[in-house]
């Protein structure tokens, strides 16, 4: 896939995002840092201080009660605080065309919050992780696709 002279890059996972820039051309692109953000999600049982609660139905019968994951639940939130940033970008446009770059399970939750901002502007999608990969790989994988 081409990448646009200064097309956004947005490439994420659930704890990573970085914003990129093409300054190059389409078919020499020179993806450029504009922004880096990272937040530290623990391991789900490095989260939990205590045991799960316990509910009783019946008087013979015992639940637990489950918070779910945290860590996956602080993923699915970092991937909503991309797909803000993302809509007031567009909104101020300081974008026209946008590739998203992101593992499945971020690129499903980034999706379920696209503003119509932002999808009009979706050029091209791609659904690995590369949030730790040098910038000449992200534009390599990018061409590739």
């Amino acid at each position: 896939m081409q990448i646009p002279h200064n097309a956004a890059v947005l490439v994420a996972d659930g704890r990573k995002m970085l914003f990129l820039r093409n300054k190059g051309d389409a078919t020499h692109p020179n993806l450029v840092v504009d922004m880096a953000e990272e937040q530290k999600n623990p391991a789900d049982h490095e989260q939990r201080t205590d045991s799960p609660g316990h509910s009783a139905h019946d008087g013979s019968r015992r639940s637990t009660m489950n918070e779910g994951d945290l860590h996956q639940r602080a993923e699915d939130r970092f991937a909503v605080d991309a797909a803000g940033l993302l809509k007031a970008r567009a909104l101020a446009k300081d974008f026209e065309a946008l590739i998203v770059v992101a593992p499945p399970h971020t690129l499903g939750e980034l999706r379920k919050h696209y503003h119509d901002s932002v999808s009009a502007r979706i050029v091209g999608e791609l659904d690995k992780d590369l949030t730790d990969f040098p910038i000449a790989d992200i534009e390599s994988a990018i061409k590739a696709a």
